[in-house]
């Protein structure tokens, strides 16, 4: 083969390694975007919030701090106890600790208040809607796991306990503990807790990135897919 030859395929194999890279930046940060709004849609709806959702609320009422501020917060917090759990974070772990949160305060500064059922229940369902697109979208990124998602992975690991024990036992503890603060919980955590899986594995094969190598999908490499959750 001529070295003409091999320099077209090697300007034609960085030409498709840059645009995959951009492709799962854009893919980051937009899902994670698209992650605070959609909490945020869920706040204002009302009538319950994801697991994590209702323990922020509840912080958020008994500091005075923003629910955008109390998940950052939360997040780093979260991230600390990765040390003993030996996870490694990823460039997509860092920037869903800060994210998320900002898009969530700006989102509920942009949307007005909601009073009526027939303005809640649309938020609610375009709340959930939106989160299993969103986290479809930042977990095929293949960047690396939120913080809460760390967390779950990193005990599974070290209790060698089953990763939905792990999921169920830590969001319980944060629900209860979250409604004991003032967090919403109602329908709205029913309906989230039911539908989040299935939505999210199918935006995770919507949003599946083609491999550098051979133009397949990869769906989150690396990363559990039964490990869904608030992140």
């Amino acid at each position: 083969m001529s070295k003409h030859v091999l320099s077209k395929q090697g300007h034609l194999i960085q030409r498709l390694t840059q645009g995959r890279l951009i492709r799962r930046l854009t893919q980051l940060y937009v899902g994670l975007a698209m992650y605070g709004a959609s909490s945020a849609l869920l706040v204002e709806a009302g009538l319950g919030l994801e697991p994590w959702g209702v323990l922020h609320q509840g912080l958020a009422e008994r500091t005075g701090l923003t629910i955008g501020v109390v998940s950052i917060i939360v997040g780093a917090a979260v991230l600390l106890l990765w040390i003993p759990l030996r996870q490694r974070p990823g460039l997509g772990t860092v920037s869903n600790v800060f994210v998320v949160g900002i898009a969530m305060d700006g989102t509920l500064a942009l949307v007005p208040e909601a009073h009526s059922l027939a303005v809640r229940i649309p938020l609610l369902l375009t709340g959930i809607v939106l989160n299993g697109v969103a986290t479809g979208l930042y977990i095929a990124a293949c960047f690396g796991p939120g913080p809460r998602d760390g967390l779950m992975t990193g005990l599974h690991q070290r209790t060698g306990r089953s990763i939905r024990l792990m999921r169920t036992a830590v969001e319980i503890a944060v629900v209860v503990t979250g409604y004991a603060l003032g967090g919403t919980v109602g329908v709205g955590t029913v309906l989230y807790a039911l539908s989040i899986g299935p939505l999210a594995q199918l935006f995770l094969r919507v949003f599946a990135v083609p491999s550098a190598s051979d133009g397949s999908t990869v769906v989150a490499t690396g990363q559990p897919r039964r490990a869904i959750l608030r992140s």
